[in-house]
Protein backbone atom coordinates (compact mmCIF):
# COMPACT_ATOMS: atom_id res chain seq x y z
CA UNK A 1 0.00 0.00 0.00
CA UNK A 2 1.49 3.19 -0.96
CA UNK A 3 -0.02 6.45 -2.49
CA UNK A 4 2.27 5.46 -6.11
CA UNK A 5 -0.18 2.87 -6.40
CA UNK A 6 -0.62 1.41 -9.91
CA UNK A 7 -4.40 2.77 -11.90
CA UNK A 8 -6.96 0.18 -10.74
CA UNK A 9 -7.66 -2.65 -13.38
CA UNK A 10 -4.03 -2.38 -14.72
CA UNK A 11 -1.59 -5.37 -15.28
CA UNK A 12 0.94 -6.45 -13.11
CA UNK A 13 3.96 -7.91 -15.53
CA UNK A 14 5.68 -8.86 -12.09
CA UNK A 15 3.24 -10.92 -10.90
CA UNK A 16 2.10 -13.41 -13.65
CA UNK A 17 0.21 -10.71 -15.04
CA UNK A 18 -2.71 -10.13 -12.40
CA UNK A 19 -3.63 -7.71 -10.01
CA UNK A 20 -5.03 -8.83 -6.44
CA UNK A 21 -8.75 -8.13 -6.16
CA UNK A 22 -7.88 -6.18 -3.31
CA UNK A 23 -5.99 -3.88 -5.54
CA UNK A 24 -8.15 -3.29 -7.97
CA UNK A 25 -11.07 -2.81 -6.01
CA UNK A 26 -9.31 0.65 -4.20
CA UNK A 27 -10.22 4.04 -5.62
CA UNK A 28 -7.83 7.17 -5.44
CA UNK A 29 -9.47 10.53 -4.48
CA UNK A 30 -7.62 14.09 -5.68
CA UNK A 31 -6.46 16.05 -2.79
CA UNK A 32 -7.95 19.51 -2.59
CA UNK A 33 -6.12 22.16 -5.64
CA UNK A 34 -2.47 23.86 -4.47
CA UNK A 35 -2.30 21.75 -1.25
CA UNK A 36 0.95 20.27 0.28
CA UNK A 37 -0.90 17.58 2.44
CA UNK A 38 0.48 16.56 6.17
CA UNK A 39 0.69 12.91 6.72
CA UNK A 40 0.26 11.53 10.14
CA UNK A 41 0.80 8.26 12.05
CA UNK A 42 -2.72 8.84 13.38
CA UNK A 43 -6.32 10.10 13.25
CA UNK A 44 -5.62 13.38 14.34
CA UNK A 45 -3.50 16.57 14.96
CA UNK A 46 -1.62 14.86 18.11
CA UNK A 47 -0.05 12.17 16.09
CA UNK A 48 3.54 12.75 15.14
CA UNK A 49 3.73 14.37 11.35
CA UNK A 50 5.19 11.39 8.57
CA UNK A 51 5.72 13.07 5.46
CA UNK A 52 4.01 15.88 3.58
CA UNK A 53 2.72 14.97 -0.14
CA UNK A 54 3.15 17.28 -2.85
CA UNK A 55 0.64 19.66 -4.66
CA UNK A 56 -1.54 17.32 -7.20
CA UNK A 57 -1.38 13.66 -5.37
CA UNK A 58 -4.23 11.49 -5.46
CA UNK A 59 -4.63 9.14 -2.81
CA UNK A 60 -6.00 5.59 -2.09
CA UNK A 61 -8.35 5.64 1.13
CA UNK A 62 -7.97 1.87 2.48
CA UNK A 63 -10.32 2.97 5.38
CA UNK A 64 -11.61 5.42 7.46
CA UNK A 65 -11.47 6.25 11.35
CA UNK A 66 -13.03 9.31 13.55
CA UNK A 67 -10.51 11.18 14.66
CA UNK A 68 -9.59 15.04 16.25
CA UNK A 69 -11.78 17.58 14.04
CA UNK A 70 -10.11 19.83 10.89
CA UNK A 71 -11.44 22.40 8.75
CA UNK A 72 -10.18 22.33 5.06
CA UNK A 73 -11.64 23.02 1.95
CA UNK A 74 -13.58 19.98 1.87
CA UNK A 75 -15.47 21.37 5.08
CA UNK A 76 -15.34 20.62 8.88
CA UNK A 77 -14.98 17.05 9.78
CA UNK A 78 -13.37 14.63 11.99
CA UNK A 79 -13.45 11.74 9.61
CA UNK A 80 -9.50 10.07 8.87
CA UNK A 81 -8.25 8.67 5.96
CA UNK A 82 -5.51 5.47 5.65
CA UNK A 83 -3.82 6.26 2.32
CA UNK A 84 -0.86 3.57 3.53
CA UNK A 85 0.66 1.61 6.40
CA UNK A 86 -0.04 3.69 9.43
CA UNK A 87 -0.24 6.66 7.67
CA UNK A 88 -3.22 9.36 7.88
CA UNK A 89 -4.52 12.26 6.24
CA UNK A 90 -7.92 14.55 7.18
CA UNK A 91 -10.83 14.02 5.04
CA UNK A 92 -11.05 17.99 4.95
CA UNK A 93 -8.52 17.98 2.28
CA UNK A 94 -9.58 15.27 0.19
CA UNK A 95 -12.31 15.57 -2.36
CA UNK A 96 -14.32 12.18 -1.95
CA UNK A 97 -17.50 13.68 -3.08
CA UNK A 98 -19.38 13.08 0.05
CA UNK A 99 -19.29 14.67 3.82
CA UNK A 100 -19.45 11.10 5.09
CA UNK A 101 -17.56 7.78 5.26
CA UNK A 102 -16.76 6.80 1.22
CA UNK A 103 -14.56 3.72 2.56
CA UNK A 104 -14.72 0.65 5.47
CA UNK A 105 -14.45 1.65 8.82
CA UNK A 106 -10.85 0.77 10.01
CA UNK A 107 -10.72 -1.93 12.57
Amino acid sequence: MSVDTQEAGSVDEGRGGLTTQAAAAVRTYAVAPGVRLNVRSGPGTQYNLVRVLPVGVRLPIYCQTPGTTVSGPYGTTNIWDLIDNGEYVSDAYVHTGSDGYVAPRCG
